[in-house]
């Protein structure tokens, strides 16, 4: 798929599920702010129960880009774990490697912090990690390998431009952008979680199946 189409895919998704997933979605979303399609104009008929708990549950996964598959291994993980369920749900998803690039500003999006680490650009501890879904522990060290900080791509994030397209730094991230690295302080708490989610609608919906 060219970057024309994933923009036009993203920008769509976005408007459907109400939420802006990319910072050019959220210019879209500006101008656009109704659905998609023919009737995205018109008011929509009341949702049942399980679709409103299906569409809060896709605003979820796709903030993330993860897949269903990988969804419910981390919500079978979170619900094992102590306290509500849907709060340990976020803080998992937000410990993932490709969501604290992105939140770091060393990557725009999550699309392109998960292909900066599958090049294997990114480290964790002074090793090289190519698996976008790792989980960060508190303490470990984000930063980008020494022979990868001259690419534009990453002169560009050290310059600080994602800074405004991107959530205020969350407190549970210490960032050097300049370094081009992050810290993980502490396990992220869901009320400093920059996602737009009701948690509790999908905690529902997987109880249901």
């Amino acid at each position: 798929m060219s970057t024309k189409s994933r923009t036009r895919s993203k920008t769509r998704l976005s408007r459907a599920l109400g939420i802006a997933l990319t910072p050019k979605a959220a210019k879209y979303l500006e101008k656009r702010p109704y659905a998609p399609g023919e009737h995205g104009r018109t008011k929509r008929k009341q949702d049942s129960d399980y679709a409103v708990r299906l569409r809060e549950k896709q605003r979820l996964r796709a903030q993330y880009g993860i897949r269903e598959a990988q969804m419910k291994i981390v919500f079978q993980e979170a619900r094992r774990g102590a306290g509500l369920t849907g709060e340990n749900l976020v803080e998992l998803l937000e410990m993932r490697l490709d969501a604290l690039v992105v939140r770091a500003g060393i990557a725009r999006t999550t699309a392109q912090a998960r292909q900066m680490i599958v090049h294997r650009h990114i480290m964790v501890d002074g090793q090289r990690v190519d698996r976008p879904s790792f989980r960060v522990k508190p303490g470990q060290l984000i930063h980008v390998h020494p022979t990868s900080e001259a690419m534009e791509i990453f002169q560009v994030s050290a310059a600080g431009a994602h800074v405004d397209v991107l959530p205020k730094l969350p407190t549970y991230l210490e960032v050097e952008i300049d370094k081009l690295q992050a810290r993980l302080v502490r396990r992220p708490k869901r009320a400093e979680v920059p996602v737009t989610c009701e948690v509790q609608l999908v905690v529902e919906y997987y109880a249901a199946r």
